[in-house]
């Protein structure tokens, strides 16, 4: 069992912060499990047809790199209150092919506390997301809710 680190808050965070979490393999039977529900095209789901696309083999959908860096930050960045996201990009840079391994690396680049809400402020986040080659296959600016540490009794 995996223990979870102690729940971040506001206060605990500060500027050019790192997590980093991982690494995850990602299997042929997981892509396939993950396009058959969510995306279903050929290059997802079928090693023959995949050969014929764009991508020359079978590829895991941007969508399961997206959750499986969400997971990989789970184990990682502990917010108070979870991981709450309030907007974002993202960039699909490298197709993630059976067998890699993601790791992620995720940079706290400015934090804003709320001027209406005393209990919570705004974290931005640069999200790098990358192979066992330290190939970038997808990058993620996301901005984060964080709450304050509650007050004593």
């Amino acid at each position: 069992m995996t223990t979870m680190p102690e729940p971040l808050y506001l206060e605990d965070l500060f500027v050019d912060q790192r997590f980093r979490g991982g690494p995850l393999e990602v299997t042929t039977e997981e892509i396939k499990a993950f396009a058959t529900k969510f995306d279903p095209q050929p290059f997802h789901l079928d090693e023959t047809a995949a050969k014929d696309s764009l991508f020359g083999g079978l590829v895991a959908s941007g969508w399961h790199t997206a959750s499986l860096t969400m997971r990989l930050l789970t184990q990682c960045a502990s917010f108070s209150g979870g991981l709450i996201g309030v907007g974002g990009k993202i960039e699909w840079l490298r197709p993630v092919l059976p067998g890699d391994l993601l790791s992620v690396e995720a940079t706290i680049l400015r934090i804003l506390p709320s001027k209406s809400r005393d209990d919570r402020g705004m974290v931005k986040m640069r999200v790098v997301t990358s192979n066992q080659r330290g190939e970038t296959v997808q990058l993620l600016a996301a901005n984060v809710l964080a709450f304050r540490r509650p007050a004593g009794p």
